[in-house]
């Protein structure tokens, strides 16, 4: 009789599974056909619609297929008998903790190789490590913000958008340099963080992630509206790049000596691309040795304090406001540095490089990454570039690039299922009352334990 129920059981999951998986792919029928199945083209001078049915059908065909393979594996955990389900941590909790722990040793390997990188690849790759390195720097930025305080910034692009503006506007119009302009950047990006955090100050969680969205708006919209100061949709052009104590990269300046001619070296293009990887390389290891220094100190142990518990945080008699505008301030400080490089690396900003698709990108490092993960940061900020170049990497395949924001939305829900804390989320206290063998840090719950009973940050 029991087995008889259970196959009962088994051809009821199976058929729900179905039918869920079918409504499923309906869903998603209905919302390619209009995005995806229909497309205008220019024909002799007219927009004509085409049809890409065939490119609908197999989409739909994956999702009914993977949603009906997730409710399978769903419903057979479910039946599992929990003496039969493996106790302690999993695989990735044991990955993510072994990391943790050799943070270190890994962090140095991982310094090695970018070093010798640039010597023993093309332009091109130097380029696209130069770009990890930027969404590097300004994960690690909003990681002070988001991680370490728990405070939601969806406007953290705003900084960014300050730092780049100020080295434009003072180097076209009063001709500073890239290393006069770099600290004003920071300085001026604080002043906005610090800004933005005073009225702010009372509000936490999704309250907080709108109105620093709309403040990411404000900027945007200031920039793309005053036209005789930052010159409206057109940006600013013109904008120096960087030298090496006042040796440019260019073949012959009239200003005197280049970096070539000062170092008897053939002039060459990938010096100029080598000078701005390791500038960047330069600015984001400040980030990372910020960071971590500030974690050491009390500030840092307060922001961490803070993310946890605020009510026990004023209990204790931590100055909440403070400890919010100095996380608001380090962050923005280190996205006004971002700025400013990126700024003088290309020569051209406009309002268009700062829009909320790149607050989303930050933001997206530092949640796939871990919050609070500097090495999950790296990780997450080479997928996520990586996936931004796919559409060059693999145009056999058609338009890739045009499917971007749907690959980002697939990973960031993949994520969430398997990991909802990111890929090496794991959270340990800064200080222990007895050190790390100490009989009370085995009553403190380590991320596995957290993750287990279904607690989040």
């Amino acid at each position: 009789m029991a087995a008889v129920n259970a196959a009962a059981g088994s051809r009821n999951g199976f058929l729900g599974a179905v039918q869920n998986a079918l409504l499923t792919a309906v869903v998603a029928l209905v919302l390619t056909v209009p995005t995806i199945g229909l497309k205008t083209d220019e024909s002799g001078g007219t927009l004509i619609i085409t049809r890409h049915f065939d490119t609908v059908a197999w989409i739909v065909a994956v999702v009914f297929l993977g949603r009906l393979a997730m409710n399978l594996f769903m419903a057979r955990r479910a039946v599992i008998p929990s003496e039969q389900k493996k106790s302690g941590p999993s695989a990735m909790d044991r990955l993510a903790a072994s990391v943790a722990q050799n943070q270190a040793k890994i962090g140095a390997v991982g310094f090695l190789v970018a070093v010798v990188l640039p010597f023993f690849t093309s332009n091109y790759l130097i380029d696209f490590g130069t770009n990890v390195l930027i969404y590097v720097m300004l994960g690690w930025g909003l990681n002070i913000v988001v991680g370490l305080a728990g405070l939601l910034d969806l406007g953290y692009v705003a900084f960014y958008a300050v730092g780049a503006y100020t080295v434009a506007l003072l180097a076209t119009n009063f001709g500073f340099g890239f290393w006069i302009c770099l600290p004003l950047a920071g300085l001026f990006a604080a002043c906005f963080g610090v800004a933005l955090g005073f009225p702010v100050l009372r509000l936490r969680g999704d309250y907080l992630a709108i109105v620093t969205l709309g403040f990411g708006e404000i900027i945007r919209l200031i920039l793309l509206n005053w036209q005789d100061v930052t010159g409206g949709p057109n940006g600013i052009g013109g904008i120096p790049r960087p030298t090496l104590f006042g040796l440019p990269f260019v073949p012959r300046s009239a200003s005197g000596p280049t970096f070539s001619e000062f170092f008897g070296l053939e002039f060459s293009p990938t010096q100029r691309f080598i000078f701005l990887y390791f500038l960047i390389l330069l600015l984001a290891l400040v980030t990372n040795f910020f960071t971590v220094r500030m974690r050491k100190l009390p500030v840092g142990r307060a922001w961490e304090a803070l993310r946890e518990d605020e009510i026990a945080c004023r209990a204790i008699g931590i100055n909440a406001t403070n400890i919010k505008l100095s996380a608001f301030a380090f962050g923005a400080m280190f996205a006004g540095f971002a700025g400013s490089f990126f700024a003088t690396r290309l020569g051209f900003i406009s309002p268009e490089s700062f829009t909320f698709t790149e607050s989303a990108t930050i933001l997206a490092i530092v949640v796939l990454g871990g919050m609070g993960s500097q090495l999950g940061v790296v990780l997450a900020a080479i997928v996520l570039v990586s996936l931004n170049e796919a559409g060059r990497w693999f145009s056999f395949l058609g338009d890739v690039a045009l499917y971007r924001p749907l690959i980002y939305g697939g990973a960031m829900v993949l994520i969430m299922l398997v990991r909802p804390r990111g890929l090496l989320a794991h959270r340990q206290p800064s200080i222990l009352l007895h050190g790390s063998g100490g009989p009370r840090a085995s009553l403190v719950p380590n991320d596995a334990q957290a993750a287990s009973t279904g607690e989040l940050p």
